[in-house]
């Protein structure tokens, strides 16, 4: 398999808070003080809809560019939802200020179902966990 992304996470001495490194950026991932964090930074579920969101638009982006389209304004919301059952809903809403045609819509609506990020999401990802020794 091709490496696609690398991060590392490193545990805080502040409740749930994470140092996170990936690649030369650094970030930082906390729990809301409601759930006993510092609200230090984005929330996992927060983190997961930037990535969704952020390869929404670069893939819109990409395509309206070869198309010769403008996208001026275009903003993705996003929002993660479960109910009593677990299961999940992203409602992702597109937004755009250029005066496009119900066609393009219509298919800048179908290529964001085709990003690579959700894909990954709606086909799932094995997860392989196992120990590592000590650095």
């Amino acid at each position: 398999m091709k490496t696609i992304a690398q991060a590392r996470t490193i545990a805080g001495t502040e409740n749930y808070r994470q140092d996170i490194q990936t690649k030369h950026f650094s970030l930082v991932a906390d729990e809301p003080e409601s759930a006993g964090g510092q609200n230090a930074g984005p929330a996992p579920y927060d983190y997961l809809l930037a990535s969704l969101g952020a390869c929404t638009a670069m893939t819109l982006q990409m395509y309206a560019e070869r198309k010769g389209w403008t996208l001026h304004g275009l903003r993705v919301d996003l929002e993660l939802l479960k109910n009593p059952q677990g299961e999940t809903l992203i409602q992702r809403v597109l937004h755009c200020d250029s005066p496009l045609e119900p066609a393009q819509w219509d298919k800048l609506i179908d290529i964001a179902g085709k990003t690579p990020v959700t894909k990954t999401l709606l086909a799932g990802a094995h997860i392989d966990t196992r120990r590592g020794s000590p650095d």
